[in-house]
């Protein structure tokens, strides 16, 4: 170590106790400067050039010697070192959502209260939407009758199930407007209309059994009463009878030419009567024209609604094209209601919490007014500023630590989980918004003001350097009789010390990484900022929060100066 000449008003030896060192801050004037890397540079430059000054000055005015210049000197160690950038934001929810009304009129219903957890599509207002409802139903009705009028237009269709039990048209024949074109019958079933004595039929009741005998092969079959005649009937003889109706279930053999008697709770009919039909139907054409093509065969089985008849025509080609223009209206009139009777009930658009319930069951409201605000409170986020040296440094998913003075005492983890390249410049200095998300918040509520740090790397055994030893060209002071003092460079050195070059890594306000050039056991020396003798002093002020570093113990860059640190913390 080399010799240290001893003055007044010197510094004291290394090897005393030293007094406690002067917290180096920046002035508030100053922050907003030092707080733009590009100017903070500049600034260190310039405090650089100010220190040369001041030593040269006091060298050529002899009131102090070069070589009673005293370095601060430290071992070389390994410590935790976190890179990391910080700033502030404000919480928001996931997704927030303002309900509003698109129509007016007095709010029937709104069974939720603020507080309460609602899911999407949760019905949470209705409004009195009876005049719609009386539209909707008129838009129905009209549907209905133009879509029969479009299937009636071009087509003769039977009106009931059952068998086309004559066919009296074929393609080619030129039809009217109500002529038959088919008969269909619906002969499942036959019904059987015959009279009993008036005093007998008194007694029976609809749905009662019956036994129906064939006359020809006096076959019978089982039939139920479904209608009972209440006036008397005289038939020859003075007769005094009712007639009753039987439903008899068609076995497949049935005509309407068939015969039959019946009886009812042991009483027989007092004539018999022929066998109808369930329902017979004509088939009539709703529009005249040619017959274009008949699409079933006499005695098939058609289903009610099915087309029997195709016809052409200009007359018909009109009919359709009028009856499908009318059907599209009354489509879209019936579409139109629906979605205003849909506008009359209000449902939440997401899944959330009701924060803000603004209009209450009863009241009036006009279009366009807010009912209530819902966040989706499922996680947070906040949006972080990031200086346009450092926006390099942040990816996606990286950690960041998140603390709120309104929860004192507590911190919390996020994610970058956004980083947008939409920029914005102020004074030629340019920031991007970086999204990060927290999603165990705990305490924390929308709107709180909160403090981040991003980490960008994080070492816990790293080998470290105070980062004012580090000068220009990497290079580093250590002692003569360090270690790594045997791969000195040739540059000049103070007596008791060489220059070693080494490689950097990861950094924070106080300490640097060194991955290569040291080794443990080393010992570092570096330039003192004190009070009376540093230009950093004068230009910067006292101030707690530290010197242009950041380093709480006021260690200023030696002649080459420190590198400027994204912030962090020593492990």
């Amino acid at each position: 170590m080399s010799e240290k000449v001893q003055e007044k008003n010197e510094v004291q030896e290394l090897d005393t106790a030293p007094a406690k060192k002067k917290k180096l801050g920046v002035p508030r004037k100053l922050k907003g400067l030092w707080s733009n890397k590009k100017r903070r540079k500049w600034l260190i430059l310039a405090v650089v050039l100010a220190v040369v000054v001041i030593l040269v000055l006091r060298s050529c005015g002899g009131k102090k010697d070069a070589s009673a210049t005293t370095y601060v000197e430290e071992a070389v160690s390994f410590r935790d070192i976190t890179q990391s950038l910080s700033g502030t934001g404000t919480l928001q929810p996931a997704n927030s959502y303002t309900v509003t009304t698109l129509k007016e009129g007095e709010i029937l219903s709104a069974d939720f209260e603020e507080g309460d957890t609602v899911s999407k599509d949760t019905v949470l207002y209705k409004l009195d939407s009876s005049d719609v409802s009386s539209n909707l139903e008129k838009a129905q009705l009209s549907l209905n009758q133009a879509q029969r009028s479009y299937e009636k237009a071009a087509y003769a269709q039977s009106p009931v199930a059952g068998t086309v039990a004559s066919l009296d048209v074929k393609v080619g024949d030129v039809v009217k407007v109500g002529q038959t074109v088919a008969t269909v019958r619906n002969n499942s079933a036959m019904t059987l209309k015959v009279p009993f004595a008036s005093d007998d039929a008194a007694s029976f009741y609809v749905g009662e059994s019956a036994s129906v005998v064939l006359d020809s092969s006096f076959e019978t079959l089982t039939g139920k009463v479904t209608a009972v005649s209440a006036a008397d009937t005289v038939l020859t003889g003075n007769r005094i009878v009712r007639y009753v109706t039987i439903s008899v279930a068609n076995p497949g053999g049935l005509t309407d030419t068939q015969a039959a008697t019946a009886t009812i709770d042991g009483c027989g009919s007092s004539e018999n009567a022929t066998l109808e039909y369930k329902a017979a139907e004509d088939v009539t054409a709703s529009s005249g024209g040619t017959v274009a093509a008949v699409n079933v065969k006499e005695g098939g089985n058609v289903s009610a609604g099915q087309t029997i008849v195709t016809f052409t025509s200009n007359a018909a080609n009109d009919s359709v094209q009028s009856a499908q223009d009318n059907l599209k209206d009354a489509e879209l009139s019936m579409e139109t209601s629906q979605k205003q009777l849909d506008d009359y009930t209000i449902t939440s658009p997401i899944d959330g919490t009701i924060v803000d319930k603004k209009i209450k069951a009863g009241e009036k409201v006009k279009s366009g007014d807010t009912l209530c605000v819902i966040y989706d409170l499922s996680y947070l986020e906040m949006t972080l500023n990031v200086d346009e040296l450092d926006i390099t440094q942040v990816s996606v998913g990286q950690k960041v630590t998140i603390t709120a003075d309104a929860v004192n005492g507590q911190s919390f983890t996020g994610e970058v989980t956004n980083i947008s390249m939409a920029g914005t410049t102020n004074n030629n200095a340019t920031t991007y918004p970086v999204t990060v998300r927290i999603d165990d918040y705990g305490d924390l509520w929308p709107g709180m003001n909160v403090d981040a740090e991003i980490v960008l790397a994080q070492n816990d055994n790293a080998l470290s350097i105070p980062s004012a030893a580090l000068e220009r060209g990497n290079k580093v002071l250590i002692t003569s009789d360090s270690p790594s003092a045997a791969n000195a460079l040739k540059d000049e050195a103070p007596d008791g010390y060489v220059y070693v070059s080494v490689e950097t890594g990861i950094s924070n306000d106080d300490y640097i990484e060194v991955t290569s050039g040291l080794q443990e056991g080393d010992t570092v020396a570096h330039l003192p900022f004190t009070s009376n003798s540093s230009a950093m002093d004068v230009l910067m002020g006292d101030d707690s929060e530290g010197g242009p570093n950041g380093s709480e113990n006021g260690e200023g860059g030696s002649g080459g100066g420190a590198p400027s640190s994204g912030g962090g913390s020593e492990g």
